[in-house]
């Protein structure tokens, strides 16, 4: 069930005041990132920069549930504001998987779930930003203003344009409970096939669904999940505890959880990302309290790990190769998804692996940064592990192959974790010459690193 929330903020504008005077008085010379407590990061990232205290921009400042719009401030966790509207029997058109991702990040990075056949990105229902640029200024970007090119070019800008603020987003009525349907494919082809038809129609066996995501376990065993919202249910399963939902995919065909439990599905084990740590080994499963049982406490423990490099000495320990971690997610055209799973699982072999559909919500504007073609089907495949290099090579030997056959299909890869790109390749993915522009514009003395640097030269 939803927590407890804290009262609506209502000195909005004095923090605004507050956090323009900490600004000013940073080094102009010196680059200039957030200071946060929470991250979703898989980056490295250089800490000579300086950091930006934003921690009062958290809360959500009215949820309006007549017009079904929020006013909700940039640093803000999704767990925070579904609580909040689902008190109101509604939710964020697009949810992202994991309770810490703020909404701010998810706009100007780019989140997904399995509601993005219907709605797109978290960036797509947002009304109007309040958004810090680098000059200083405090600037109201929509898509009908003044500031129209920084809205449609703020999503995957990662912070190098400007920091949302306040957002004003869309929300949608909820039901109590999503009941799931497990379908089975053995076929790579004929399970996108699928999964595809699906999010193009919304429907399953002639009924509506509200949600399309799948796992892929091998390459003959892969499952498609649709859900939908229902007001009853003939039971819930809980899977906040000692059962793990990716591990009942296999075993239930039909499933119900509560609205609130479908949207925390993932974190609870991190996908399934918490087996590395020994977390599903039920005897220590058993020892850990369930509020711990969530993503950002296992991403403390491996960001920590890798900052001390653990792995690699490890390794040296047991005189084995290091290991390149391999955590990306990628959007590839359906029409070219089953061939880059057929390259993925021969050339890299990590599973399990998530899909989750992705079709642009309004095909008559351009996200400039991070353009797709509204007629296509994308399909967003997150992996998330490590694997062994062969002997001999370096960091970044998976990723860059991964990231050449991702080009290839005419796919494009998120930047929240490592990136190998070289300058000119990454340009004329990310749109290079609007980049410009709108850098030239809102951050004319390059207060913030560029999005090239940010994101491959990870300051």
């Amino acid at each position: 069930m939803p927590r407890p929330i804290a009262a609506p903020v209502r000195d909005y504008r004095a923090r605004v005041d507050r956090l323009r005077s900490n600004y000013a008085q940073l080094d102009v010379a010196a680059p200039v990132r957030l200071a946060k407590k929470t991250s979703n990061l898989f980056r490295t990232r250089d800490t000579a920069v300086q950091a930006l205290d934003v921690s009062e921009f958290t809360g959500v400042l009215h949820v309006d549930r007549r017009q079904r719009t929020a006013d909700v401030l940039g640093m803000t966790t999704y767990e925070d504001l579904v609580d909040a509207t689902l008190l109101h029997g509604l939710m964020p058109l697009v949810v992202p998987q994991l309770r810490t991702i703020t909404l701010g990040g998810a706009v100007t990075g780019l989140g997904i779930e399995s509601s993005s056949f219907r709605a797109g990105c978290p960036h797509e229902s947002v009304l109007e930003m309040d958004l810090l640029t680098g000059d200083g200024a405090v600037v109201t970007a929509r898509p009908d203003n003044e500031h129209s090119e920084l809205f449609y070019g703020f999503p995957n800008s990662y912070g190098s344009l400007g920091y949302a603020l306040r957002l004003r987003i869309e929300l949608e009525p909820v039901q109590p409970f999503v009941e799931l349907r497990h379908d089975r494919f053995d076929d790579l082809a004929m399970f996108i096939e699928n999964m595809a038809e699906v999010s193009r129609t919304a429907t399953l066996d002639g009924q509506k669904v509200d949600f399309v995501d799948g796992v892929v376990f091998g390459r003959h065993e892969m499952y498609l999940i649709t859900g939908r919202f229902v007001d009853e249910a003939r039971y819930v399963s809980d899977y906040t505890g000692d059962r793990i939902f990716y591990k009942s995919i296999q075993n239930r065909r039909v499933d119900y959880l509560t609205v609130y439990d479908y949207l925390w599905r993932w974190d609870t084990d991190w996908f399934w990302c918490s087996k590395a740590l020994g977390v599903q080994n039920p005897s220590v499963r058993r020892l850990i309290p369930k509020r711990y049982l969530r993503s950002d406490t296992y991403w403390r423990i491996v960001n920590a790990a890798r900052r001390r490099h653990l792995p690699d000495r490890i390794a040296d320990l047991k005189r084995e190769p290091h290991s390149e971690p391999i955590i990306q997610d990628v959007e590839i055209p359906s029409d070219n998804t089953a061939a880059f799973l057929d390259y993925f699982l021969d050339d890299i072999g990590i599973t399990p692996v998530w899909l989750c559909p992705l079709i642009q919500r309004d095909p008559t504007v351009s996200w400039e940064l991070y353009r797709l073609d509204p007629a296509t089907v994308y399909i967003n495949v997150g992996f998330w592990a490590s694997k062994q290099l062969p002997s001999g090579e370096a960091d970044g030997y998976y990723n860059r192959r991964i990231e050449a056959k991702v080009t290839e299909l005419g796919g494009r890869k998120s930047l929240y974790s490592s990136a190998y790109y070289d300058e000119e390749e990454f340009w004329q993915l990310y749109n290079g010459p609007v980049y410009d522009v709108l850098k030239k514009t809102y951050d004319p003395d390059g207060r913030f690193p560029n999005l090239y640097d940010k994101t491959v030269g990870r300051r």
